[in-house]
């Protein structure tokens, strides 16, 4: 196996693991370790002039590139309801 092939092998078995933890922070950081992979990917698809595993590593691409947007780049909603405390005043 060649340098770029041990990259996309465990860039994208990091990618995958990490997609499916039970953790929030690990699933944000799948798609930074899928993106990782991508360029050589793109590289050795090119090399060898294998068009639909390069057409492939682009909807990968896209795909990594869409949990970077959703995870990193837009902001967070809250999600759920908002609570209030109330603070018991002196009644002296």
């Amino acid at each position: 196996m060649t340098l770029d092939q041990i990259a996309i092998a465990l860039c994208g078995a990091v990618a995958a693991w990490l997609s499916q933890s039970a953790h929030e922070p690990a699933r944000r950081l799948a798609c930074l370790a899928g993106l990782m992979a991508q360029p050589f990917a793109f590289y050795i698809a090119w090399q060898a002039q294998h068009w639909g595993v390069l057409v492939l590593a682009l909807a990968f691409t896209l795909a990594w590139l869409r949990g970077l947007w959703v995870h990193w780049l837009v902001p967070r909603r809250q999600v759920g309801l908002a609570t209030i405390q109330m603070v018991p005043g002196n009644k002296g």
